[in-house]
């Protein structure tokens, strides 16, 4: 099973790979300084930074992956979308003034003048290991893995398994006379079979196939972003991040329109799969709705807010208000994830029902099934969205590579071991780094990872990521937003953070799992997401504990948020109260939707409104001025209300908040 590529469709595939590798190493080639080859220059609009951001984040598995999930999982995990805009709005009013008015080159340098050099270094090699092993390891396995998919071929090969039907969720998809059947996915609520031996036929990847894609990915990903540097990174991610949005929607057109439209697509989940619920039960193994509104958005946080290789975008932005507009402008791109990824994997559904009568279908492979039956041949559609697929790939991989690179560089080489290198020795350091990451990586995704396996893979990063990170938002954010925080609470923060998530494990599932009311609220085994809940709490009792019973520096304690920002203290009291009030007004509108006082949309709208005026109301209230010279500033002149970042940020926000209680 694979995409038929003709002759016009491999000219189109190789030809914006070659152009956007082009365009890298031409913007990335004057790159001589730290400052150019890190942040290129501080010089990015807002237009790059959010190419970049979205690039950077979205990967062959939110194309591939995610439709398969929204195929088998359904419409929650949209959660990882919809969770997202609270990240990216901390960052954008929350974290990056301060970064920004520090002028720094990574997220460690903050927490060594916030705290000390052992807040930095550990900081420093948890993100690199995160980067290196946790992300872009998988990063390559997920995209040698997907093409291999998608190639079809002797790429891949049919095994049978020996299965009994008890074991396999089956829903009627496929036409006996056709390719071997693979495995299926069926509703939950589908009325339970009597077991029987069965056969089914999976799609298993050819490793010599994968290992030589995963080279290739490397190889191709490294060359520009060692060349070019940060610069070569944005502009490739642009080029990427437009081709992915063209396949993206153009596969989501033809899914829609096959099946009648979104409405009819929503009417037959209705009396289906029902497979469009946003929330699943708090002790569902994956996405429990308790787990999602709280630990994955705590996740977020840490991922949109104090992740290197996230932020490191909006750093190298030309201006603030840049950096603002590109943020806001990457939450939009956002937001079309579950509607041209999660929602078409639902529709696949109906349209395999209809034109696939009989048909097992495996969720890696809903993606190439529905190129198949959808792209017409011989206008280079195929190859297009192949291009998407590949430049998913590599925007991913690249990003990961320069910021892990700055890291070392910046954090370790620069800091510990030569302080005094010159801009042309930093630069080659940083081109070391990335060779020495991009080898590791690839010796991880060729030896360590199965590209067999039928684990939720996309899940498994989260939470692997969990145990390391909870203990770095928290020093992040009372380190900014509370003056009494000390160097050593920090430090005691970052490690016990990784301490506690083991320990959270062990206390559940070998104690309080064995109460009744507690197991049949949120399962036998934890989930991450409630994990994640409970080191945050533990990891906020040490951080406030050490920091009282220490003494904290006055120098130190200025470079918070209030301090650096110019704000009044009574500034961030009004908006964690505005906060409060609005977490209640959603509190509220729900209480009213679920037992079925008023319909989910009417509730969306409502919140919808609700957030889009607070944000209105702020940006009315304090206006900001334009950033242009200083003869047009000193002339008194404000930005227009329509064209406030806040304005945006709101509806972008609206939207979401929509989202959240109209798909309930």
């Amino acid at each position: 099973m694979g995409i038929i590529l003709e002759p016009l469709d491999w000219i189109l595939l190789l030809g914006t790979l070659a152009l956007a590798m082009a365009v890298g190493l031409v913007a990335g080639r004057k790159e001589e300084t730290s400052e150019d080859y890190f942040l290129a220059g501080r010089s990015i609009r807002w237009w790059g930074v959010a190419g970049s951001i979205f690039g950077s984040n979205v990967s062959a598995n939110h194309l591939v992956g995610m439709m398969g999930l929204g195929f088998s999982v359904g419409f929650a995990q949209s959660h990882f979308e919809l969770g997202a805009i609270a990240g990216l709005m901390m960052l954008c009013y929350g974290f990056l003034p301060v970064y920004r008015r520090l002028n720094v080159f990574t997220l460690s340098e903050y927490l060594e003048q916030r705290y000390d050099a052992r807040s930095r270094i550990a900081y420093a090699v948890i993100m690199v290991i995160i980067m290196a092993i946790v992300q872009m390891a998988p990063a390559l396995y997920i995209g040698a893995r997907s093409m291999c998919v998608l190639l079809g071929g002797n790429a891949v090969r049919h095994v049978n398994l020996q299965t009994a039907a008890s074991d396999t969720h089956q829903v009627p998809l496929a036409e006996p006379d056709v390719s071997p059947v693979e495995e299926a996915v069926v509703p939950e609520d589908a009325p339970a079979e009597r077991p029987s031996a069965a056969t089914r036929t999976r799609l298993h990847v050819n490793l010599t196939y994968y290992n030589l894609l995963v080279i290739i990915l490397a190889a191709v990903s490294a060359s520009y972003t060692i060349l070019g540097g940060l610069k070569a990174v944005v502009w490739t991610d642009v080029i990427q991040s437009v081709l992915l949005l063209v396949a993206g929607l153009l596969l989501a057109f033809l899914a829609y329109h096959a099946i009648g439209g979104w409405s009819t697509m929503v009417a037959r989940d209705l009396a289906g799969s029902q497979r469009m619920r946003l929330y699943l039960p708090s002790d569902d193994k994956d996405l429990p709705w308790t787990g999602v509104l709280t630990g994955l958005v705590a996740l977020h946080l840490f991922y949109w807010g104090t992740n290197q290789f996230i932020v490191q975008r909006a750093l190298a932005a030309r201006t603030d208000r840049e950096a603002r507009l590109g943020i806001v402008a990457a939450g939009f791109l956002k937001m079309l994830i579950p509607f041209f990824s999660i929602g078409v994997g639902i529709a696949a559904i109906y349209l395999f029902q209809d034109r696939l009568p009989g048909r097992q279908v495996d969720p890696d492979t809903v993606f190439p099934h529905l190129v198949r039956l959808l792209v017409p041949a011989g206008f280079g559609l195929a190859g297009l969205i192949m291009a998407g697929v590949l430049g998913a790939i590599l925007s991913s991989v690249d990003s990961m590579m320069n910021s892990s690179a700055t890291i070392i560089t910046m954090d370790v080489y620069k800091r510990y071991l030569r302080p005094g290198a010159t801009e042309r020795r930093l630069v080659l350091v940083g081109r070391i780094s990335i060779v020495a990451m991009v080898v590791l990586a690839t010796v991880l995704a060729i030896f360590a990872l199965d590209p067999n396996s039928e684990d939720n893979f996309f899940l498994r990063i989260a939470d692997y990521q969990g145990y390391l990170v909870p203990g770095i938002l928290v020093t992040f954010v009372l380190g900014m937003f509370w003056r009494r925080g000390t160097p050593a609470a920090g430090f005691a923060s970052i490690v016990s953070g990784i301490f506690y998530s083991g320990f959270i494990v062990y206390l559940y599932n070998e104690y309080l799992a064995d109460y009744p009311t507690i197991r049949a609220y949120l399962g036998p085994e934890i989930n991450f997401f409630h994990r994640v809940v409970g080191v945050l709490v533990l990891c906020v009792l040490t951080y406030v504990g050490v920091s009282l019973a220490g003494h904290a520096d006055e120098q130190k304690q200025r470079l918070t948020w209030t301090d650096l920002g110019g704000h009044d203290p009574r500034v961030l009291i009004r908006l964690a109260v505005a906060v409060l009030v609005s977490l209640a007004v959603y509190a509220g509108l729900a209480a009213l939707m679920v037992p079925g006082r008023i319909r989910p949309a009417t509730a969306g709208c409502l919140g919808g409104i609700w957030t889009m005026a607070m944000f209105v109301a702020s940006a009315a209230v304090s206006p900001r001025s334009p950033t242009a010279p200083a003869k047009v500033a000193m002339s008194g002149q404000q930005v227009p209300l329509w064209l406030d970042d806040r304005c945006w940020a709101g509806l972008l926000c609206a939207v979401a908040v929509y989202m959240m209680f109209a798909f309930y």
